[in-house]
C-alpha cells in the first residue's frame, strides 16, 4: 500500500476494520473482564508494507489480552466505556486533519470546541464567563492549573510556595506540582470517610504562613480513586478564600456527577472552585485520552501560558487559540470526540446513564454489606465503595482473585490505612442491573469457598 491512497482504497481497508469492530462490539456482554494467558508479540516493521487481515488478527488476539475496560463486568478501577460513536469523531477528525491548535486555520472546529467546553462548564454549575481548555486527561489539566495558579498568586516569587492536598488525592497532584517548580505538598490527613479534614487544612495552613512560607494552592478531590471520597468542597473553598489561595478540583472521576440533580448535591461547593479537572473518558463515558480543565477566570489560564509568536496568525475574530491556555500547541481535534456523541444521542441519554450508575451503586453497597462476613470500609458517595471481610489482607486478596477468576465481573483492590480492601466502580454505559446480579453471585459463591468447614 502507498501512502497516498484513494477513496476506494480507502473505503476497502475502513471496512475490514469496522467489520472486526462489529464483531466486538455484538460481543461486549459476553467478553471476558481481565485476560487470560500470555499477550502476544507485535511483529517487527516491515520494508515493505504488509496486508491489512494480519495485522488486524494481530491486534484482534492483542485486545483479547488486555483488560476489557469497556465491558458490562468492568467493576474495577475507575472504567472508560468508549462510547462508539466518539471513533467515528476521531475518524473523522484524522482523516481531514485540520489544525485547531490556534482559531485561525479552522475557526468553525475550534467554534465547536469551545461550544463543548461551555457546556461542560454549565453542566458543572460554573458561571458564565468560565471557560478552559481540552486536555489529554486530568494530570495534563492539573499540571495547566497549578502553572496558573502558580502565576496568578505567587508571581515570579516561587519560593516557599506550597500546595495542600488529601492525603487520599491521587498521585497526579504532586506530580503537577513538582513539575511547575513548586513541589512542596502537605497531604491533609481525612477522616473516617477518608475525607480531607477542613480543620487540619486550617492549621496547616496557619503553621506555614507563620514560618514564613507561601500557601497559595489547595486541591480538594471530588471522588477519590481509592473509596470514591468527596472532600468537603464548601468548608475547603472558604478556608481557601480566608487566605487568598486558589481552589483546584480534581473531578476526574465524580465531577460529570454534577450533570443529574441528585449528584449534583453531594458535589455541593464544585461551582465555587477557580478551577476544576473532569475526565470525560470516565463520567462521559468517552475513550481514553479525554480530559478537561475548566476555570473560573479563563484570563488566568492565558496569562500563565500565552506565548505570541511572529511565525503565528492571530486568533479568529471572537475565538481564542487553545495554544494560548495551555502548554501544547499541536493537539488532536478533541473537541469533535466529545460534541459528535453528545449531538448524536443528546445530552439526556448521558444524564440517564449518570444518574443510573448512581442507583446501582447504592443498590450494590447495600447488598454486598448484606452479605455473611462482609463490612463496608466506604459507603458508597458516587459510584464507588470499598469493602473487606474479615481475616487479613492475604483473605481479601484471595477472594478478589476468586471474584475475577469466574470471569463475570472484575473488581480491583487498595491499600487503605486498615488494610486491602476490595473496590467496585460502576461507571460504564454497557453496566446494567444484572451484571450487579452477578457481582452478587459470584461473591456469595466466592465467600461460601473461602468460608471456614
Amino acid at each position: 500500500m502507498t501512502l497516498e491512497i484513494g477513496g476506494a482504497a480507502f473505503t476497502a481497508l475502513v471496512r475490514e476494520v469496522t467489520d472486526r469492530l462489529a464483531n466486538f462490539l455484538d460481543s461486549q456482554a459476553l467478553a471476558q473482564p481481565a485476560p487470560p494467558g500470555l499477550p502476544p508479540t507485535p511483529p517487527p516493521i516491515p520494508s515493505r508494507g504488509r496486508p491489512m487481515g494480519p495485522l488486524l488478527d494481530f491486534l484482534d488476539h492483542a485486545v483479547e489480552h488486555s483488560y476489557n475496560t469497556t465491558g458490562p463486568g468492568y467493576l474495577a478501577y475507575i472504567p472508560g466505556g468508549g462510547v462508539p460513536a466518539a471513533a467515528l469523531a476521531d475518524l473523522y477528525s484524522l482523516v481531514t486533519n485540520r489544525f485547531t491548535g490556534l482559531s485561525a486555520p479552522a475557526p468553525a472546529l475550534v467554534a465547536l470546541e469551545c461550544d463543548v467546553i461551555r457546556w461542560m462548564c454549565d453542566a458543572v454549575g460554573l458561571p458564565a464567563g468560565s471557560f478552559g481548555v481540552l486536555t489529554t486527561g486530568t494530570s495534563m489539566a492539573t499540571l495547566t492549573a497549578v502553572a496558573a495558579a502558580r502565576h496568578r498568586v505567587l508571581g515570579d516569587q516561587l519560593q516557599g510556595a506550597v500546595t495542600y492536598t488529601s492525603a487520599q488525592s491521587h498521585h497526579s497532584v504532586a506530580k503537577a506540582a513538582r513539575l511547575a517548580g513548586v513541589p512542596t505538598v502537605r497531604a491533609i490527613p481525612v477522616d473516617s470517610r477518608y475525607r480531607l479534614d477542613p480543620a487540619a487544612l486550617r492549621m496547616a495552613i496557619s503553621r506555614d504562613r507563620d514560618a514564613g512560607l507561601r500557601p497559595f494552592l489547595v486541591v480538594p478531590t471530588a471522588g477519590t480513586t481509592n473509596t470514591g471520597a468527596v472532600d468537603p468542597l464548601p468548608e475547603t473553598v472558604a478556608i481557601a478564600r480566608e487566605h487568598g489561595l486558589w481552589v483546584h478540583v480534581d473531578a476526574a472521576y465524580g465531577g460529570f456527577f454534577a450533570c443529574v440533580p441528585e449528584g449534583r448535591a453531594r458535589l455541593a461547593g464544585l461551582s465555587d472552585a477557580d478551577s476544576i479537572a473532569l475526565d470525560p473518558h470516565k463520567g462521559l463515558f468517552l475513550p481514553y485520552g479525554t480530559g478537561a480543565l475548566l476555570v473560573r477566570d479563563p484570563s488566568a489560564l492565558e496569562a500563565a501560558h500565552a506565548s505570541p509568536a511572529e511565525y503565528l496568525p492571530p486568533p479568529a475574530d471572537g475565538l481564542v487559540d487553545f495554544a494560548s491556555l495551555t502548554g501544547e500547541l499541536s493537539r488532536d481535534f478533541r473537541g469533535l470526540r466529545l460534541w459528535l456523541p453528545l449531538q448524536l444521542a443528546g445530552a439526556d441519554a448521558f444524564r440517564e446513564q449518570l444518574s443510573e450508575k448512581l442507583a446501582l451503586a447504592a443498590d450494590a453497597a447495600r447488598r454486598v454489606a448484606a452479605l455473611p462476613g462482609v463490612f463496608m470500609v466506604a459507603e458508597p458517595e458516587l459510584s464507588l465503595f470499598a469493602f473487606r471481610v474479615a481475616g487479613g489482607d492475604e483473605v481479601n486478596r484471595r477472594l478478589l482473585a476468586n471474584v475475577n477468576g469466574r470471569g463475570r465481573v472484575f473488581l480491583s483492590g487498595t491499600v487503605l490505612p486498615d488494610g486491602f480492601a476490595l473496590r467496585c466502580c460502576v461507571l460504564s454505559f454497557r453496566t446494567h442491573a444484572d451484571r450487579i446480579d452477578l457481582l452478587l453471585e459470584d461473591l456469595a459463591a466466592a465467600l461460601d469457598e473461602q468460608a471456614p468447614a
